[in-house]
């Protein structure tokens, strides 16, 4: 039998690899369910116009796709509904040569301090280079798991939780904007630009594109306070402040205003690929802290990045 159905998936029978779980594919019921007989059949149509037909053969030959009743055969049985689960090929990542810190961690979470170029979580070509497999390995905790996510090229703080009973509580903080976000800018510092003040406007960000754009099309969906801390050289220190999570948001709305990030690739202009991955030119945006009522100990509590960004005038130069 090829899995069981079930709404609410089965823990996996394949152990992580370093830090990260193996891929998990519920098999398709339905209407589609008739299209397969076996289980081969339907992982050669899902992934064979991907990594090629003889790469899905040879990791069936392997043993590499596994059901609960153990590894995918020639001829094991589609059952709609079921489940499957298989570890990616691993592919050679350049390691991000800068340590993920820790501000604070106890039985329930844990507050990283993530650098500049480390992904939060596994996705795309980033896999073992991410605060979550490094997390996992280095304290021990396979089942950590973010409340929330943080752009691979912003520094800063990155709440991850520890016991999977408690993931809801702290993702909810999020997903009810209950979580005080504070972050750091730098970025060309220009007199006629009043501040403080508060962009509100439409973001959208369409499926291929890297860069998400302003629009005028709809109803507002971001908010962001911008704050002038201080001014030095020419260049000028921001505080943002986010009421909403869009993506890019904070990036687009500096640029919006004339007052691009320092060493920012996408906007005001998008620049080659291997822009983005300049270690020694970091995207110049630091989560400064996150502020929010502990919702298992009903305990208001702050958190502070110990990070400096690095084009600030006088500031410290590591990522």
């Amino acid at each position: 039998m090829a899995g069981r159905a079930g709404r609410r998936p089965p823990p996996s029978p394949l152990p992580q690899q370093a830090g990260v779980d193996p891929v998990r594919v519920r098999l398709p019921g339905g209407a589609q369910a008739g299209r397969w007989a076996t289980v081969r059949e339907h992982l050669l149509g899902r992934y064979g116009p991907v990594v090629g037909a003889a790469r899905v053969e040879a990791m069936l030959a392997e043993g590499r796709f596994v059901t609960l009743d153990g590894p995918v055969g020639a001829a094991t049985p589609y059952v709609p509904g079921g489940w499957v689960w298989f570890h990616r090929d691993r592919v050679a990542e350049p390691e991000v040569p800068f340590e993920v810190g820790v501000v604070h961690r106890d039985e329930r979470i844990v507050v990283a301090d993530k650098p500049h170029f480390l992904a939060t979580t596994p996705r795309g070509r980033h896999v073992t280079q991410t605060a979550l497999s490094r997390l996992r390995h280095a304290l021990a905790l396979p089942q950590l798991t973010p409340a929330h996510r943080l752009d691979r090229l912003t520094a800063g703080l990155v709440l991850f939780v520890v016991r999977p009973e408690d993931r809801g509580a702290y993702q909810n903080l999020f997903r009810d904007r209950r979580v005080r976000k504070e972050y750091e800018a730098v970025a060309v510092h220009d007199p006629a630009v009043e501040l403080p003040r508060t962009v509100v406007s439409r973001i959208v960000k369409e499926r291929g594109s890297m860069a998400a754009e302003e629009r005028a099309d709809g109803p507002p969906n971001a908010e962001t306070r911008v704050e002038l801390l201080a001014h030095r050289a020419g260049l000028g220190r921001y505080r943002l402040l986010p009421a909403t999570g869009r993506t890019h948001q904070l990036r687009l709305h500096m640029a919006g205003l004339g007052l691009p990030l320092l060493d920012d690739p996408l906007y005001p202009r998008v620049l080659p690929e291997e822009a983005a991955d300049d270690w020694s030119r970091p995207l110049q945006l630091l989560a400064r802290a996150l502020e929010f009522t502990d919702p298992v100990t009903g305990r208001a509590v702050r958190f502070e990045s110990t990070r400096q960004l690095a084009r600030w005038p006088g500031g410290d130069a590591g990522s």
